[in-house]
């Protein structure tokens, strides 16, 4: 620290949770930064960054204290579990019969089927699983590894496994727990869009070899623009932009097409996308729109609430992402205040926001207007 203050005009030091943080007024001669601060920071323990777009409000954060002990094995056999039900959801999907009974009956057979020696009949579901936990695992790195560049002490991701009788993808998602508190809004902009832009990435080339290799198929007496067939019943899919773009771009003029199992990984990965991106509490929506626009985002997220019931008027799927966002939110759909929500986010890091608002509007289905 005594390394530093030389080229601070003033500073304050402060706890958050586990985490020191020092924030400090550059003197004119040191913004940029100058050698001797570059130097100096080189030197810090932790993380730094600059607060705003001119180079004289710095941050500095580092952890005090002993470091948790995290639970690799924990966090690795959700995983492995979430492997094990996203294969059998797309071995489903392949055409392979899962058991049929009560739901979590099914459960339990399916987990029964699994340690008879069915688990070979898994690997039916590679090209659909593999896709998809690439777009979730992306996803989630780019939450962490964001959250590590501020220095906030964040949890490795907990996925979360379903069996393929309860859901046709395998899994709800994944998830990381936040154990230190997010000091700015700047911080809560490039954590909470880092995961849905690095996801949007990895679903962009899925989508398009997805695509590219989905089965184009006579339309019939009753024609579906897109659709899926689960256990021999046709599922129909609604479209985004971002679908019908790739419908355009790969299979141009084709009345009905039965997507592939990669095309179908690709599709959900948009989907979970778009709702991770709704503008509600602590999606990662929520946390943009917050960055951005401070308290209005109560309004946004309230008209937003507004929106998904009317949706549900049409499809009653939607009554679930309501009482989802509403759970995660702790039962609201304002986001909480950060430490320092006073402080903007200003200048060229405001467009890592509308970006992830640009792909929530490519990626967002209105399943019943859209078909």
């Amino acid at each position: 620290m005594e390394a530093l203050t030389p080229a601070f005009e003033a500073w304050r030091v402060f706890r958050l949770g586990g985490r020191e943080v020092v924030e400090a007024l550059v003197l004119p001669a040191h913004r940029g930064p100058s050698r001797a601060l570059a130097e100096a920071l080189a030197g810090w323990p932790g993380r730094w960054y600059w607060a705003d777009p001119e180079g004289g409000h710095l941050v500095l954060v580092r952890p005090v204290g002993a470091p948790l002990r995290e639970r690799w094995l924990f966090h690795a056999l959700l995983f492995l579990l979430t492997i094990v039900c996203a294969l059998g959801a797309g071995a489903a999907l392949a055409g392979v019969p899962l058991p049929q009974s009560a739901p979590f009956t099914g459960a339990v057979r399916f987990v029964e089927r699994l340690v008879a020696g069915g688990w070979r009949e898994l690997a039916a579901g590679w090209p659909f699983a593999v896709p998809l936990l690439a777009i979730l695992l992306v996803h989630e790195l780019g939450h962490y590894l964001a959250a590590r560049r501020y220095g906030i002490d964040a949890s490795p991701p907990y996925f979360l496994p379903v069996p393929p009788t309860l859901s046709p993808i395998g899994s709800f998602g994944a998830f990381l727990r936040l154990r230190s508190p997010v000091l700015d809004r700047l911080q809560l902009l490039d954590v909470g869009a880092a995961g849905p832009l690095a996801g949007f990435a990895v679903t962009l080339l899925v989508l398009a070899f997805g695509y590219a290799g989905s089965e184009v198929m006579e339309p019939g007496l009753d024609p579906a623009r897109t659709y899926i067939v689960l256990a021999g019943e046709r599922v129909v899919l609604g479209d985004s932009v971002l679908t019908l773009a790739m419908r355009a771009l790969f299979r141009p003029g084709v009345a009905s097409l039965q997507l592939s199992l990669p095309a179908f990984a690709g599709w959900v990965g948009a989907f979970v996308t778009a709702l991770n991106l709704l503008p509600l509490s602590q999606l990662d929506g929520g946390h943009v729109v917050y960055a951005l626009f401070g308290r209005r985002q109560a309004g946004v997220g309230l008209l937003t609430l507004i929106g998904l019931l009317v949706l549900a008027q049409y499809s009653w799927n939607w009554y679930v992402w309501v009482a989802f966002s509403l759970l995660v939110g702790g039962g609201g759909w304002a986001h909480p205040a950060v430490v320092d929500p006073a402080r903007p986010v200003r200048g060229k890091r405001r467009r890592i926001g509308w970006l992830a608002l640009l792909v929530f509007g490519l990626t967002f289905v209105p399943i019943p207007f859209v078909q």
